[in-house]
Protein backbone atom coordinates (compact mmCIF):
# COMPACT_ATOMS: atom_id res chain seq x y z
CA UNK A 1 0.00 0.00 0.00
CA UNK A 2 0.95 3.58 -0.57
CA UNK A 3 2.88 5.64 2.43
CA UNK A 4 -0.24 6.84 4.03
CA UNK A 5 -1.66 7.18 7.52
CA UNK A 6 -5.07 7.14 7.87
CA UNK A 7 -4.54 7.40 11.90
CA UNK A 8 -6.54 10.88 11.43
CA UNK A 9 -9.33 9.47 9.44
CA UNK A 10 -10.13 7.69 11.97
CA UNK A 11 -10.42 9.89 14.77
CA UNK A 12 -12.36 11.68 12.40
CA UNK A 13 -14.92 9.15 12.10
CA UNK A 14 -14.71 7.98 15.47
CA UNK A 15 -15.75 11.59 15.96
CA UNK A 16 -18.65 11.66 13.19
CA UNK A 17 -19.99 7.95 14.98
CA UNK A 18 -19.82 9.54 18.60
CA UNK A 19 -21.80 12.92 17.96
CA UNK A 20 -25.08 11.41 16.97
CA UNK A 21 -24.70 8.57 19.20
CA UNK A 22 -24.02 11.14 21.89
CA UNK A 23 -26.98 12.89 21.53
CA UNK A 24 -29.57 9.63 21.21
CA UNK A 25 -28.73 9.30 24.85
CA UNK A 26 -29.12 12.53 26.26
CA UNK A 27 -32.71 13.48 24.26
CA UNK A 28 -32.21 16.53 26.12
CA UNK A 29 -29.71 18.10 23.99
CA UNK A 30 -31.75 18.92 20.64
CA UNK A 31 -29.15 19.76 18.23
CA UNK A 32 -28.66 18.63 15.37
CA UNK A 33 -25.64 16.25 14.75
CA UNK A 34 -23.73 18.04 12.96
CA UNK A 35 -23.43 20.99 15.55
CA UNK A 36 -21.61 18.00 17.57
CA UNK A 37 -19.42 17.50 14.88
CA UNK A 38 -18.21 20.58 13.76
CA UNK A 39 -18.02 22.00 17.29
CA UNK A 40 -15.75 18.23 18.25
CA UNK A 41 -13.53 18.88 15.14
CA UNK A 42 -12.74 22.62 16.77
CA UNK A 43 -11.85 21.06 19.72
CA UNK A 44 -9.54 18.16 18.57
CA UNK A 45 -7.80 20.39 15.56
CA UNK A 46 -5.31 22.30 15.16
CA UNK A 47 -7.00 25.48 16.67
CA UNK A 48 -7.06 23.67 20.79
CA UNK A 49 -6.07 20.34 21.04
CA UNK A 50 -4.01 19.60 18.25
CA UNK A 51 -4.78 15.99 18.42
CA UNK A 52 -5.95 15.57 15.21
CA UNK A 53 -4.83 16.98 11.47
CA UNK A 54 -6.74 17.28 8.24
CA UNK A 55 -3.78 15.38 5.73
CA UNK A 56 -4.51 13.78 2.44
CA UNK A 57 -7.03 11.42 3.13
CA UNK A 58 -8.95 13.44 5.40
CA UNK A 59 -9.13 16.14 2.71
CA UNK A 60 -10.12 13.42 0.27
CA UNK A 61 -12.91 11.70 2.10
CA UNK A 62 -14.01 15.62 3.27
CA UNK A 63 -14.39 16.65 -0.50
CA UNK A 64 -16.33 13.15 -1.17
CA UNK A 65 -18.71 14.07 1.47
CA UNK A 66 -18.89 17.49 0.17
CA UNK A 67 -20.33 16.45 -2.75
CA UNK A 68 -22.59 14.13 -1.64
CA UNK A 69 -24.22 16.69 0.86
CA UNK A 70 -24.88 19.27 -2.43
CA UNK A 71 -26.52 15.91 -4.21
CA UNK A 72 -28.60 14.85 -1.50
CA UNK A 73 -29.67 18.42 -1.28
CA UNK A 74 -30.27 18.59 -4.82
CA UNK A 75 -32.19 15.37 -4.52
CA UNK A 76 -34.58 17.12 -1.80
CA UNK A 77 -35.85 19.18 -4.67
CA UNK A 78 -39.30 18.84 -6.54
CA UNK A 79 -39.62 20.33 -8.94
CA UNK A 80 -43.39 19.51 -9.19
CA UNK A 81 -43.66 21.87 -6.85
CA UNK A 82 -42.04 25.10 -7.66
CA UNK A 83 -44.91 26.51 -9.71
CA UNK A 84 -47.61 28.82 -9.24
CA UNK A 85 -47.92 31.31 -6.07
CA UNK A 86 -45.40 28.78 -4.69
CA UNK A 87 -42.58 29.66 -6.82
CA UNK A 88 -43.59 33.31 -7.14
CA UNK A 89 -43.34 33.83 -3.21
CA UNK A 90 -40.01 31.60 -3.37
CA UNK A 91 -38.37 34.16 -6.16
CA UNK A 92 -39.92 37.22 -4.31
CA UNK A 93 -38.64 36.32 -1.13
CA UNK A 94 -35.14 35.36 -2.54
CA UNK A 95 -35.16 38.70 -5.10
CA UNK A 96 -35.64 40.35 -1.40
CA UNK A 97 -32.74 38.41 0.47
CA UNK A 98 -30.67 39.48 -2.26
CA UNK A 99 -31.68 43.48 -1.54
CA UNK A 100 -30.70 42.44 2.43
CA UNK A 101 -27.90 40.74 2.18
CA UNK A 102 -25.85 43.40 -0.46
CA UNK A 103 -26.92 46.28 2.21
CA UNK A 104 -25.32 44.08 4.92
CA UNK A 105 -22.52 43.16 2.75
CA UNK A 106 -22.01 46.69 1.61
CA UNK A 107 -21.89 47.62 5.64
CA UNK A 108 -19.25 45.00 6.36
CA UNK A 109 -17.42 46.37 3.53
CA UNK A 110 -17.09 49.99 4.63
CA UNK A 111 -15.66 48.55 8.35
CA UNK A 112 -13.23 46.47 6.84
CA UNK A 113 -14.69 42.93 7.43
CA UNK A 114 -15.06 42.05 3.62
CA UNK A 115 -14.13 42.80 0.01
CA UNK A 116 -17.33 41.94 -1.64
CA UNK A 117 -20.57 42.97 -0.57
CA UNK A 118 -21.55 40.58 -3.39
CA UNK A 119 -20.15 37.74 -1.41
CA UNK A 120 -21.50 37.98 2.01
CA UNK A 121 -25.25 38.59 0.15
CA UNK A 122 -24.79 34.94 -1.97
CA UNK A 123 -23.41 33.47 1.65
CA UNK A 124 -26.04 34.22 3.14
CA UNK A 125 -28.62 33.43 1.35
CA UNK A 126 -29.15 29.87 1.73
CA UNK A 127 -31.00 28.10 3.80
CA UNK A 128 -30.22 24.29 4.92
CA UNK A 129 -32.90 22.08 3.22
CA UNK A 130 -31.74 19.01 4.64
CA UNK A 131 -31.71 20.70 7.95
CA UNK A 132 -35.26 21.86 8.30
CA UNK A 133 -36.73 19.19 6.11
CA UNK A 134 -36.44 16.86 9.20
CA UNK A 135 -37.84 19.65 11.68
CA UNK A 136 -40.82 19.94 9.68
CA UNK A 137 -41.27 15.82 9.65
CA UNK A 138 -40.89 16.23 13.69
CA UNK A 139 -43.20 18.95 13.78
CA UNK A 140 -45.70 16.82 11.75
CA UNK A 141 -45.52 19.91 9.51
CA UNK A 142 -43.87 18.87 6.00
CA UNK A 143 -47.33 18.08 4.41
CA UNK A 144 -48.55 21.24 5.40
CA UNK A 145 -49.03 25.20 3.81
CA UNK A 146 -45.89 25.92 5.93
CA UNK A 147 -44.17 22.55 4.89
CA UNK A 148 -44.88 23.44 1.15
CA UNK A 149 -43.99 26.81 1.30
CA UNK A 150 -40.64 26.48 3.40
CA UNK A 151 -39.54 23.97 1.45
CA UNK A 152 -40.03 25.62 -2.03
CA UNK A 153 -38.36 28.72 -0.62
CA UNK A 154 -35.27 26.52 1.00
CA UNK A 155 -34.79 25.21 -2.73
CA UNK A 156 -34.87 28.05 -4.43
CA UNK A 157 -32.33 29.32 -2.27
CA UNK A 158 -30.27 26.78 -2.49
CA UNK A 159 -30.54 26.26 -6.10
CA UNK A 160 -29.76 30.00 -6.91
CA UNK A 161 -27.49 30.82 -4.40
CA UNK A 162 -25.15 27.77 -6.02
CA UNK A 163 -25.46 28.97 -8.96
CA UNK A 164 -24.83 32.66 -8.28
CA UNK A 165 -21.76 31.31 -6.13
CA UNK A 166 -20.07 29.13 -9.28
CA UNK A 167 -20.70 31.83 -11.49
CA UNK A 168 -19.36 35.62 -9.51
CA UNK A 169 -17.03 33.65 -7.03
CA UNK A 170 -15.47 30.69 -9.02
CA UNK A 171 -11.82 30.01 -7.54
CA UNK A 172 -11.25 29.52 -11.28
CA UNK A 173 -9.37 32.10 -13.38
CA UNK A 174 -12.52 32.90 -16.11
CA UNK A 175 -14.05 36.09 -16.30
CA UNK A 176 -18.12 36.65 -15.30
CA UNK A 177 -18.52 36.39 -18.91
CA UNK A 178 -16.75 33.83 -19.68
CA UNK A 179 -18.25 31.76 -16.69
CA UNK A 180 -21.87 32.61 -17.49
CA UNK A 181 -21.23 31.20 -21.43
CA UNK A 182 -19.98 27.96 -19.54
CA UNK A 183 -23.10 27.92 -17.11
CA UNK A 184 -25.48 28.30 -19.93
CA UNK A 185 -23.72 25.19 -22.13
CA UNK A 186 -23.51 23.62 -18.68
CA UNK A 187 -27.06 23.49 -18.09
CA UNK A 188 -27.98 22.86 -21.61
CA UNK A 189 -25.98 19.70 -21.32
CA UNK A 190 -27.59 18.50 -17.85
CA UNK A 191 -31.40 19.41 -19.33
CA UNK A 192 -30.04 17.35 -22.53
CA UNK A 193 -28.88 14.34 -19.76
CA UNK A 194 -31.97 14.67 -17.68
CA UNK A 195 -34.03 14.13 -21.27
CA UNK A 196 -32.01 11.13 -22.28
CA UNK A 197 -32.37 9.82 -18.64
CA UNK A 198 -35.82 9.85 -18.59
CA UNK A 199 -36.37 8.44 -22.04
CA UNK A 200 -34.02 5.76 -21.29
CA UNK A 201 -35.65 4.87 -17.83
CA UNK A 202 -39.03 4.30 -19.92
CA UNK A 203 -37.45 0.91 -21.21
CA UNK A 204 -39.02 -1.92 -20.26
CA UNK A 205 -36.24 -4.13 -20.35
CA UNK A 206 -34.04 -1.39 -19.17
CA UNK A 207 -36.22 -1.00 -16.42
CA UNK A 208 -36.59 -5.27 -15.42
CA UNK A 209 -33.13 -5.74 -15.42
CA UNK A 210 -32.49 -2.19 -12.65
CA UNK A 211 -35.44 -4.13 -10.12
CA UNK A 212 -33.39 -7.36 -10.85
CA UNK A 213 -30.02 -5.92 -9.98
CA UNK A 214 -31.17 -3.45 -7.33
CA UNK A 215 -31.14 -5.32 -4.40
CA UNK A 216 -28.17 -7.37 -5.08
CA UNK A 217 -24.47 -6.86 -4.82
CA UNK A 218 -24.22 -5.09 -7.96
CA UNK A 219 -26.60 -1.95 -5.92
CA UNK A 220 -27.60 -0.81 -9.99
CA UNK A 221 -29.19 2.27 -8.89
CA UNK A 222 -26.81 3.29 -6.45
CA UNK A 223 -23.42 2.97 -9.03
CA UNK A 224 -25.43 4.66 -11.31
CA UNK A 225 -26.16 7.72 -9.12
CA UNK A 226 -22.43 7.94 -8.28
CA UNK A 227 -22.03 8.02 -11.69
CA UNK A 228 -23.69 10.44 -12.80
CA UNK A 229 -22.50 12.99 -9.35
CA UNK A 230 -18.83 12.18 -10.81
CA UNK A 231 -19.67 13.17 -14.39
CA UNK A 232 -21.36 16.54 -13.31
CA UNK A 233 -18.31 17.33 -10.76
CA UNK A 234 -16.37 16.44 -13.29
CA UNK A 235 -18.14 18.32 -16.41
CA UNK A 236 -18.19 21.34 -14.19
CA UNK A 237 -14.68 21.44 -13.45
CA UNK A 238 -14.00 21.22 -16.83
CA UNK A 239 -16.76 23.78 -17.54
CA UNK A 240 -14.87 26.38 -15.24
CA UNK A 241 -17.30 26.39 -12.55
CA UNK A 242 -17.68 25.00 -9.35
CA UNK A 243 -17.68 21.46 -8.18
CA UNK A 244 -20.66 21.86 -6.32
CA UNK A 245 -23.00 22.96 -8.82
CA UNK A 246 -21.96 19.76 -10.40
CA UNK A 247 -22.82 17.46 -7.56
CA UNK A 248 -26.27 19.94 -6.75
CA UNK A 249 -27.49 19.44 -10.47
CA UNK A 250 -26.58 15.74 -10.21
CA UNK A 251 -29.17 15.28 -7.27
CA UNK A 252 -31.98 17.41 -8.83
CA UNK A 253 -31.63 15.52 -12.22
CA UNK A 254 -31.61 11.83 -10.36
CA UNK A 255 -35.05 13.66 -8.19
CA UNK A 256 -36.46 14.60 -11.94
CA UNK A 257 -36.13 10.83 -13.16
CA UNK A 258 -36.79 8.88 -9.83
CA UNK A 259 -40.47 10.32 -9.59
CA UNK A 260 -42.03 7.02 -9.49
CA UNK A 261 -40.10 4.89 -6.34
CA UNK A 262 -42.58 2.12 -6.03
CA UNK A 263 -40.28 -0.13 -7.59
CA UNK A 264 -37.28 0.79 -5.73
CA UNK A 265 -38.48 2.40 -2.09
CA UNK A 266 -34.97 1.90 -0.36
CA UNK A 267 -32.98 3.94 -3.29
CA UNK A 268 -32.83 7.28 -1.89
CA UNK A 269 -31.94 5.47 1.33
CA UNK A 270 -29.29 4.17 0.84
CA UNK A 271 -27.96 6.97 -1.23
CA UNK A 272 -28.90 8.76 2.53
CA UNK A 273 -26.79 5.99 4.29
CA UNK A 274 -23.55 6.45 1.52
CA UNK A 275 -23.85 9.98 2.61
CA UNK A 276 -24.77 10.95 6.33
CA UNK A 277 -23.07 7.61 7.08
CA UNK A 278 -20.57 7.78 5.97
CA UNK A 279 -18.69 10.78 3.79
CA UNK A 280 -20.89 14.30 5.16
CA UNK A 281 -19.83 13.43 9.06
CA UNK A 282 -16.41 13.94 7.98
CA UNK A 283 -16.80 16.77 5.86
CA UNK A 284 -18.26 18.65 8.50
CA UNK A 285 -15.90 17.54 11.11
CA UNK A 286 -12.72 18.50 9.19
CA UNK A 287 -14.87 21.78 8.26
CA UNK A 288 -14.33 22.19 12.62
CA UNK A 289 -10.57 21.37 12.42
CA UNK A 290 -10.02 24.15 9.36
CA UNK A 291 -11.61 26.93 11.64
CA UNK A 292 -9.45 29.72 11.94
CA UNK A 293 -10.77 30.36 15.56
CA UNK A 294 -7.41 32.21 16.69
CA UNK A 295 -8.30 35.63 15.83
CA UNK A 296 -11.53 35.34 17.23
CA UNK A 297 -10.51 34.38 20.58
CA UNK A 298 -7.55 37.05 20.68
CA UNK A 299 -9.86 39.66 20.15
CA UNK A 300 -12.95 40.59 21.33
CA UNK A 301 -14.34 42.62 19.16
CA UNK A 302 -13.20 39.94 16.26
CA UNK A 303 -15.37 37.86 18.42
CA UNK A 304 -18.59 39.97 18.38
CA UNK A 305 -18.76 39.94 14.73
CA UNK A 306 -20.02 36.65 15.64
CA UNK A 307 -23.65 37.80 16.97
CA UNK A 308 -24.01 40.47 14.08
CA UNK A 309 -23.94 37.86 11.83
CA UNK A 310 -26.32 36.05 12.97
CA UNK A 311 -28.59 39.11 13.30
CA UNK A 312 -27.78 39.44 9.40
CA UNK A 313 -28.64 35.94 8.40
CA UNK A 314 -32.12 36.04 10.63
CA UNK A 315 -32.49 39.72 8.88
CA UNK A 316 -31.92 38.63 5.47
CA UNK A 317 -33.01 35.05 5.41
CA UNK A 318 -36.06 35.77 7.97
CA UNK A 319 -37.58 39.04 6.92
CA UNK A 320 -38.88 37.64 3.42
CA UNK A 321 -40.94 35.42 5.44
CA UNK A 322 -43.14 38.61 5.97
CA UNK A 323 -44.62 37.70 2.30
CA UNK A 324 -46.30 34.86 4.03
CA UNK A 325 -48.57 37.10 6.13
CA UNK A 326 -51.47 36.68 3.63
CA UNK A 327 -51.22 32.71 4.04
CA UNK A 328 -50.24 31.80 7.26
CA UNK A 329 -50.51 33.15 10.77
CA UNK A 330 -48.15 35.40 12.60
CA UNK A 331 -46.81 32.56 14.99
CA UNK A 332 -46.19 30.10 12.00
CA UNK A 333 -44.97 33.17 9.58
CA UNK A 334 -42.24 33.52 12.51
CA UNK A 335 -41.54 29.70 12.82
CA UNK A 336 -40.90 29.94 8.59
CA UNK A 337 -38.83 32.86 8.92
CA UNK A 338 -36.29 30.72 11.37
CA UNK A 339 -36.65 27.96 9.37
CA UNK A 340 -35.47 30.43 6.85
CA UNK A 341 -32.59 31.71 8.31
CA UNK A 342 -31.28 27.90 9.17
CA UNK A 343 -27.71 27.60 7.59
CA UNK A 344 -24.72 26.27 7.86
CA UNK A 345 -23.71 23.64 4.99
CA UNK A 346 -23.57 26.39 2.57
CA UNK A 347 -22.61 29.12 4.75
CA UNK A 348 -19.01 26.39 5.16
CA UNK A 349 -18.68 26.04 1.60
CA UNK A 350 -19.49 30.24 0.30
CA UNK A 351 -17.00 31.11 3.38
CA UNK A 352 -14.26 28.53 2.56
CA UNK A 353 -14.09 29.71 -1.66
CA UNK A 354 -14.21 33.41 -0.29
CA UNK A 355 -10.86 32.97 2.13
CA UNK A 356 -9.43 30.82 -1.44
CA UNK A 357 -10.08 34.05 -3.56
CA UNK A 358 -9.11 36.72 -0.99
CA UNK A 359 -12.45 38.22 -0.84
CA UNK A 360 -12.80 37.13 2.83
CA UNK A 361 -10.41 37.45 5.73
CA UNK A 362 -10.33 34.00 7.96
CA UNK A 363 -11.58 35.44 10.89
CA UNK A 364 -14.58 36.52 9.10
CA UNK A 365 -15.04 33.62 7.96
CA UNK A 366 -14.90 31.68 10.89
CA UNK A 367 -17.18 34.50 12.46
CA UNK A 368 -19.90 33.37 9.52
CA UNK A 369 -19.67 29.58 10.69
CA UNK A 370 -20.06 30.39 14.09
CA UNK A 371 -23.17 32.36 13.42
CA UNK A 372 -23.84 29.52 10.94
CA UNK A 373 -23.49 26.91 14.03
CA UNK A 374 -25.55 29.08 16.14
CA UNK A 375 -28.88 29.48 13.93
CA UNK A 376 -28.55 25.46 13.53
CA UNK A 377 -28.42 25.59 17.33
CA UNK A 378 -30.97 28.15 18.41
CA UNK A 379 -33.88 28.88 15.07
CA UNK A 380 -34.99 25.26 14.55
CA UNK A 381 -35.54 24.83 18.25
CA UNK A 382 -37.45 28.31 19.03
CA UNK A 383 -39.49 27.20 15.37
CA UNK A 384 -40.08 23.60 17.08
CA UNK A 385 -41.88 25.53 19.94
CA UNK A 386 -43.99 28.07 17.76
CA UNK A 387 -45.30 25.08 15.39
CA UNK A 388 -46.76 22.95 18.66
CA UNK A 389 -49.16 26.06 18.78
CA UNK A 390 -52.98 24.55 18.64
CA UNK A 391 -52.93 27.19 15.60
CA UNK A 392 -52.81 25.56 12.90
CA UNK A 393 -52.16 26.76 8.51
CA UNK A 394 -54.56 28.79 7.40
CA UNK A 395 -55.18 27.47 3.94
CA UNK A 396 -55.35 30.06 1.05
CA UNK A 397 -57.40 28.81 -1.93
CA UNK A 398 -55.70 28.99 -5.15
CA UNK A 399 -52.03 28.48 -4.26
CA UNK A 400 -51.10 25.30 -6.61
Amino acid sequence: MPDVEFTNLLIVVVIALLAPLTLGLAPRLRLPAVVLEIVTGIVVGPQALGWVEVDLPVSIVSLLGLAFLLFLAGLEIDVHQLRGQMLHLALLGYAATLVLGIAVGTVLEAVGWVKSPGLVAVTLSATSLGLVVPVLKDAGRVDSRLGQIVVAAASVADFAAIVLLSLLFSTSDASTGSRLVLLVSFAALIAATAVAATVVARSKRLTTTLTTLQDTTAQIRVRAAVVLLVAFVTLAEQFGLESILGAFMAGAVVGLVDRDSASHPHFRTKLEAIGYGFLIPVFFVSSGMRLDLSGLMENPAALARVPLFLAALLAVRGLPALLFSRLLDRRTVIAAGLLQATSLPFVVTATQIGVLTGLMSGVTAAGLVCAGLLSVMVFPAVALLLLRSPQGDRPVSGSS
